[in-house]
């Protein structure tokens, strides 16, 4: 029989959560809610006068082919990062369930890249393929390729892709073999009896039981590649060249600090918040219509 909690002192549960409220609302809360105001107000780069001038901002921001050129970059770099980082943890997860011999040390090498910060993922893979000294760079000029991504916009999305992906790989893999490790083996084995092979048990038994854990690694690799890889792309392309990276969270950062343009950048962060609230939303509701069916 299970044994119910309760508090007394009718403060102490206010007492118990006030630490995260306050976290909340200093660093979620108050942030948004300057983020609004300053979006609908056009200020000096020193922040010293400000003019009212409504939904201004945003027509300019959308009216400007640098910020609609941003938005594809971070579509296309956004869902690779989640399609590489997704079908690889799946790859080496699948393998891992299968690992007998040295299973625990396979796992924790898999899952180290994740302790690594994304400035430093960055500033790792910015070495191995940097044109005059990188290793990497070095061996594809062997092979006949050019590299020089400080030159080549295309080049440049690939190594900021890879980058991001290494380090999101180890995430994944931990929900994937956990999700893995749930499914019953009684089911696999009754395929396997009814003479399916691997790759139909694969796909026909495995694959729809892991749907769920997929959708939800979906959302959280995409609102990563959104919001968390300006580690990434600040240490290996600073957005360039030419624009070729710039993604949103990106192009915030250097309207607002770099160009001091403060109203747009307001703006630019209230459309991301937007675009993260719906992305959670959406996430939810798979959750809850799955926890009901």
């Amino acid at each position: 029989m299970e044994k119910r909690v309760v508090f007394k002192n009718r403060l102490l549960p206010y007492l118990l959560v006030a630490p995260q409220i306050i976290i909340t609302i200093i660093f979620f809360i108050w942030p948004a809610s300057q983020a609004l105001f300053q979006s609908v107000l056009r200020e000096d780069a020193f922040g010293l006068s400000s003019t009212f001038v409504g939904l201004e901002n945003f027509r300019e921001i959308f009216s400007s082919s640098i910020y609609l050129n941003s938005i594809y970059t971070t579509l296309v770099f956004s869902f690779s990062v989640a399609a590489i980082a997704l079908s690889l943890a799946l790859f080496l997860a699948v393998m891992a369930d299968r690992t007998a011999r040295a299973a625990t040390m396979y796992k924790t090498f898999i899952i180290w890249p994740y302790a690594v910060a994304p400035a430093v993922s960055g500033v790792l893979w910015f070495f191995l393929f940097n044109p005059t000294i990188g290793m990497v760079a070095f061996f594809l000029k062997s092979i006949g390729v050019e590299w020089n991504h400080t030159l080549n916009g295309s080049q440049a999305m690939i190594l900021v892709v890879i980058a991001a992906a290494w380090r999101e790989i180890s995430y994944n893999f931990l929900f994937f073999l956990a999700g893995l490790q749930a499914i019953p083996h009684s089911f696999i084995e009754a395929a396997a009896i009814d003479g399916a092979g691997p790759w139909r048990r694969f796909w026909t038994i495995v694959f729809p039981l892991l749907s769920p854990t997929l959708f939800f690694l979906i959302v959280v690799n995409i609102v990563y590649a959104f919001f968390d890889t300006f580690g990434v792309i600040h240490a290996i392309t600073s957005g360039g060249p030419n624009y070729a990276t710039n993604i949103l969270v990106y192009k915030v950062y250097s309207d607002g600090f770099l160009n001091l343009d403060l109203g747009g950048s307001a703006a630019q962060s209230v459309i991301l918040m937007i675009v993260v609230i719906t992305l959670t939303v959406v996430q939810f509701r798979f959750i809850e219509r799955k926890v009901h069916y």
